[in-house]
């Protein structure tokens, strides 16, 4: 009797220790889970995503095997972000990746604890998702660029290219909250050039067509598309009705690669393969709070020859030399 109760006594101690241990073990085990915010679509970012998930690889990570992605995707509705924000906290998951200045806002509302990966957002310190880029604090960092100078250097970039131009369009999406700031910029830009600008709005594909007819109706003579993830997501559509108004365009370094006449801007895929390097130092034990934002340093110009031939235009010497890639 006296060895059944020792017995007893023993396997319910070894049966407590097993709990911490056995939580331990699963812990140690545990498979981290991240979330994916994207405003557009999985096709729709194609070699963006196609970096971070190659970001990810070089660090060791295999979805499936060590690593999962909840993906949550807005379909280009602005207004869908804070559900699917939400949603993602809810599963949960150990971290949070987002794409677009519209997506972190939507992440921070939603969690101000779980960590946040800026994939690229358009100047986050003057949108107010970080206090500094030395010093974010909080729960968010990443990588981001001053959106609304790389927009006035744009239309500065059409200027020079076609001087005659006077009156030019600014195409801008509504919901997108870069757009008050960019719009000041080129402003600014505008008057030491002595150009007028016409802001348009648009939320999609589906405006495009009747945005392009009240441009020829107020006599625009070139096109400024702002760097608006549904905007970058159908440029091929924007170049296309661009060119059937004959009208000289620039906008993201993107739009020239999908026929409009120039574009400008900062490499998007390096920043969401950087944004992979985020993401490993958080799952390994870094705090948001003391990994300084990174600013994009390097700005690319993008010549459609091409297109220019087809409008009729001599890009000046001045203006090709300075392109990082001229399109024959």
């Amino acid at each position: 009797m006296r060895n059944r109760a020792l017995g007893l006594i023993v396997t319910l101690a070894l049966g407590i220790l097993a709990v911490p241990l056995a939580a331990h073990a699963q812990q140690a085990g545990k498979i981290p889970r991240i979330g994916f915010l994207g405003l557009t679509s999985e096709s729709a970012l194609g070699d963006r995503l196609g970096a971070f998930r190659q970001g990810l690889r070089d660090l060791g990570y295999v979805e499936g095997k060590n690593l999962v992605i909840e993906f949550r995707w807005a379909e280009g509705h602005y207004e869908r972000l804070p559900a699917l924000a939400a949603e993602l906290v809810g599963l949960p998951v150990d971290l949070l990746v987002t794409h677009a200045t519209a997506g972190t806002w939507a992440a921070k509302r939603a969690t101000t604890t779980l960590p946040i990966v800026m994939a690229v957002s358009g100047d986050a310190v003057a949108t107010g998702l970080v206090a500094s880029l030395a010093r974010a604090g909080g729960n968010i960092t990443g990588t981001t660029f001053f959106s609304p100078e790389v927009n006035a250097k744009a239309l500065e970039l059409l200027k020079e290219a076609v001087p005659r131009i006077r009156r030019v369009a600014v195409l801008v999406n509504p919901d997108n909250p870069q757009r008050g700031p960019t719009l000041q910029a080129m402003a600014l830009t505008a008057r030491s050039l002595k150009l007028q600008l016409q802001p348009f709005e648009t939320r999609g594909p589906r405006e495009f067509e009747s945005v392009f007819a009240a441009m020829a109706k107020q006599r625009v003579d070139a096109l400024v598309t702002h760097d608006d993830s549904v905007l970058i997501d159908n440029a091929r559509g924007l170049a296309a009705l661009a060119a059937k108004r004959r009208l000289p365009s620039t906008g993201f370094k993107t739009f020239a690669e999908a026929g409009g006449l120039m574009g400008y801007g900062v490499n998007f895929p390096e920043m969401y393969r950087r944004a992979a390097e985020f993401v490993d130092e958080i799952l390994k034990g870094a705090k948001p709070a003391d990994l300084p934002v990174e600013q994009a340093t390097k700005f690319e110009l993008v010549i459609n020859l091409k297109t220019a031939r087809t409008l009729g235009l001599a890009i000046p010497r001045s203006v090709l030399i300075r392109a990082d890639e001229v399109i024959q």
